[in-house]
């Protein structure tokens, strides 16, 4: 398991590494001026061209991205250009909020999709599993500002039970009861499409386990059904489980800027919105920096959980 541990934890430092490149390049390759959004469309060239060099954006790609690694290294992402505040301090709460959002997603997911693989996938061409396959496959092909619209419409306008939108009631904050219940609306339009391919995977995980051999002569032995199913079954599955769950994180943590728009949800998604509308580039780059990052890191988490269930991944991830 230690030497499993080295190997993953060397290739993901790797990918992070990788991760960075690819994103100093794609914002190097976005079509707008640093020095231009600062000093505005009026500026003269000569003051462009002094702010161009002040900022180090005259010097090679190589020698920016290498100041760029040491910026990230020491904790310094720049500065806003549109706020003029540093970028760390304007990201890590909205990360802190989406990360909120994203974990009160997943748990929907879970809750509901698990279950409903099993329920189907236990019963394969039964009534359950045609309605909970329609199910899914309805929630994999809903646009989610779509789904967002159409529970604000019935859930907050029409019957009023929840807010509209926010994180807090401005008015009255009501700690952690408020904070739940500006999350219930968000959350479950977020987790329609991840819990309908978790709960179609596991579906499918869930057949083949009962289609094996030693499944076969438990049966043959007299086992109950009951057992087979949660003693057995669901132990061999559960690695799959765990790495499908642990990749719709990356969905969440990346696919929640329309719910966090369409909420007002005051998220890392949300501040990508207004940084791409006003072309804060420092910005746009720290925030699809660190849902990489986190996205890396929860995979490697999964990785381990899978193989501390199933200690024979460790042997093929060399």
């Amino acid at each position: 398991m230690t030497a499993f541990l080295l190997r993953r934890l060397a290739s993901t430092v790797l990918v992070l590494l990788g991760v960075t490149i690819l994103v100093f390049l794609i914002m190097q390759m976005v079509p707008s001026d640093p020095a231009r959004v600062i000093l505005g469309p009026t500026a003269r060239a000569e003051a462009i061209e002094a702010l161009r060099h002040q900022m180090g954006l005259d010097r090679p790609l190589v020698v920016q991205y290498l100041s760029y690694l040491d910026g990230l290294v020491h904790g310094d992402l720049g500065s806003s250009l549109s706020l003029s505040m540093p970028v760390m301090s304007l990201i890590v709460p909205k990360l802190m909020n989406t990360v909120i959002l994203a974990f009160g997603t997943l748990a929907i997911c879970v809750l509901l999709g698990v279950p409903l693989g099993i329920l189907a996938g236990t019963r394969p061409g039964s009534l359950p599993d045609r309605i909970a396959m329609g199910v899914s496959v309805a929630g994999a092909s809903v646009p989610v500002y779509w789904a967002a619209l159409v529970v604000i419409s019935v859930f907050a306008l029409d019957l009023g039970w929840f807010p509209t939108s926010g994180m807090q009631d401005v008015r009255e904050p009501g700690g952690l009861p408020d904070l739940l219940t500006h999350l219930v609306l968000p959350a479950a339009t977020t987790a329609v499409v991840p819990t309908a391919i978790i709960a179609r995977l596991t579906r499918a995980t869930m057949i083949e386990a009962l289609q094996q051999d030693s499944v076969r002569m438990l049966r043959a032995s007299g086992v109950p059904e009951r057992l087979i199913i949660w003693r057995h079954a669901l132990r061999n599955i559960l690695p799959s489980v765990v790495n499908i769950i642990g990749l719709q994180v990356g969905y969440l943590l990346g696919g929640v800027i329309f719910t966090e728009v369409v909420f007002s949800w005051p998220g890392l998604g949300e501040q990508l919105y207004i940084a791409i509308t006003a072309s804060d580039m420092p910005v746009i780059q720290a925030g699809v920096l660190f849902i990489a990052v986190v996205f890396v890191i929860v995979n490697l988490l999964a990785d381990l959980a899978v193989a501390m269930l199933n200690p024979r991944t460790r042997g093929v991830a060399r």
